[in-house]
């Protein structure tokens, strides 16, 4: 069974018939407070109607509560109805105290938690200690023992008040989730906006002047057969450039960029439970291909390091030196982890050399430690790159 069928997120409706049940399940547990009110009805001490009835109103009680806390604890469908089924459960705690005794009290503290789990917090705040007052007052002129009314103080307000923190977690977790949608939605459309534009700048023009020739080499084809030729051969020239601007285009959208992966590998770091120490921000004006070569390498680094090392803490280091045969761009990913897990480079490392061979990079790997520290509870290893940038000067990241 996959995690994901069972699984309820925090603010994240049911999905399904299954975890619909364990959600129902979670909410259901706290029933078990309810121990004493069935206790009573099974002593015998009350009249065969007097069981009967108090066996319908328990029954019917936790099934309103079930449902109330149930469906209105991320998002109520409706106030008014929140605030009917609440009056409807304290009226119904108090006729079954009223009429069976002590034992039945117990039912206010449920009514104190459905008012935290649904009501909002400027009106649950004041109305838990009244739920809670109510409680005590049933209690005391019931001539009910009074630590009995004590005992039931404590849960009635710890209960209604945790409850609102919950349904504010909740809630706030929902709202994150709708901001980040759109956020994501947001990005969707502005990725949307700037190929259109992009299509727009590499493609009007060109088929602006491939209609224009057309025209122009169907007038002439009659009359001038060479000069038609001529703009045929235009025509050529054009939808061939506008070929290249296009692929071009497309290489530039597939190629990965170094604020990309970046961003990339703080978050897989952060999926697979690894401390990142990552730069914010990479540095500017890398030339294209030493930057593409870096995001390929700092993507095989970090999928290295979630899928075998086993670290605990990773760190990502680049730095732009000056040396004697030009700048270069420093790339080190460092990890805590097991080490090399043998002799010969794999497919990923073979492949990074040589990329980085065609842009005259150099590639080195150490069992080890960093200069930076990702700490030695395992062996390590450290993945170290360098590509060159060029001889002007040029300020360190």
């Amino acid at each position: 069974m996959n995690d994901d069928e069972t699984a309820v997120g925090i603010g994240r409706p049911p999905t399904t018939r299954r975890q619909g049940w364990i959600k129902l399940f979670w909410i259901g547990i706290w029933l078990a407070f309810m121990a004493a009110p069935v206790q009573d009805l099974t002593t015998g001490r009350h009249t065969v109607w007097a069981t009967a009835g108090g066996t319908l109103g328990l029954v019917v009680f936790a099934a309103a509560y079930l449902v109330l806390v149930f469906r209105n604890t991320a998002r109520p469908s409706d106030l008014r109805l929140v605030r009917a089924v609440i009056a409807f459960l304290g009226v119904l705690a108090a006729v079954l105290i009223l009429t069976l005794g002590t034992s039945w009290l117990v039912l206010f503290v449920y009514v104190a938690v459905s008012v935290g789990a649904t009501l909002p917090l400027r009106t649950s705040r004041w109305l838990i200690p009244a739920v809670t007052a109510v409680m005590v007052g049933f209690g005391v002129l019931g001539d009910h023992p009074r630590e009995t009314v004590t005992a039931l103080v404590f849960p009635a307000l710890l209960g209604g008040f945790s409850m609102t923190g919950v349904r504010q977690l909740i809630r706030t977790t929902i709202e994150l989730r709708e901001a980040r949608a759109t956020v994501a939605q947001l990005a969707a459309n502005e990725e949307r906006l700037r190929l259109a534009r992009d299509l727009h700048d590499l493609l009007g023009h060109s088929l602006s002047l491939i209609t224009l020739k057309s025209e122009l080499a169907g007038r002439m084809l009659p009359a001038h057969p060479e000069q038609a030729a001529a703009q045929v051969a235009d025509i050529e020239h054009v939808s061939r450039q506008a070929l290249a601007d296009v692929r071009g285009a497309v290489t530039g959208y597939r190629r990965p960029t170094l604020p990309g992966e970046l961003a990339g590998a703080r978050t897989a770091l952060a999926a697979a439970g690894i401390v990142a120490d990552v730069p914010a921000e990479a540095p500017a004006d890398v030339p294209g291909e030493p930057e593409e070569v870096l995001a390929w390498a700092l993507r095989e680094a970090v999928t290295n390091v979630v899928r075998h090392s086993g670290a605990r803490r990773c760190t990502v280091d680049l730095t732009a030196r000056q040396t004697l045969d030009g700048e270069v761009l420093e790339l080190t990913v460092a990890d805590d982890g097991a080490g090399a897990a043998g002799s010969e480079p794999g497919n990923g490392l073979t492949g990074l050399s040589e990329r980085l061979a065609a842009v005259g990079g150099t590639l080195t790997t150490r069992t080890g430690t960093s200069r930076s520290g990702a700490s030695a509870s395992g062996r390590g290893f450290v993945l170290a790159l360098s590509v060159p940038l060029g001889s002007g000067p040029r300020d360190s990241p």
